[in-house]
């Protein structure tokens, strides 16, 4: 039950907004086993003022279109899942909306799996 929170510059269209979602939500499938219909997805725009980031940290040479994305996912996966989730979300972003794998950052964050409610007020893993 991934949450996923996406982050970028203002200026980008509905269709690139929803081809971020829609490559996502793919490589989680593929990657990770995210089931059918388990898609909990925000986009968050910034303007230049509201959006910073190191341009060349690690050497990598990041642009305007830089699009942060934190994934926060039970604490379920192997470090080999987790790289392969990486690599497919750069793949996938490449494609469709063509955002270069240097503006794809990704955080995941991993939690318990009694630390989720789905709603009702249940803890449904736990």
């Amino acid at each position: 039950m991934p949450l996923v929170h996406v982050s970028l510059r203002t200026g980008k269209s509905d269709a690139y907004r929803q081809a971020i979602f829609d490559g996502v939500y793919l490589a989680m499938n593929e990657e990770f086993n995210v089931p059918e219909d388990d898609q909990f997805m925000t986009v968050t725009e910034h303007t230049a003022a509201n959006f910073r980031y190191g341009a060349s940290y690690l050497g990598i040479a990041r642009s305007d279109d830089l699009v942060f994305i934190q994934i926060t996912a039970n604490n379920t996966r192997t470090i080999d899942q987790k790289k392969a989730l990486f690599r497919r979300i750069a793949e996938l972003l490449g494609k469709e909306p063509e955002i270069r794998p240097e503006d794809v950052f990704v955080s995941l964050v991993e939690v318990e799996k009694e630390n989720w409610s789905l709603g009702n007020g249940i803890a449904q893993y736990a």
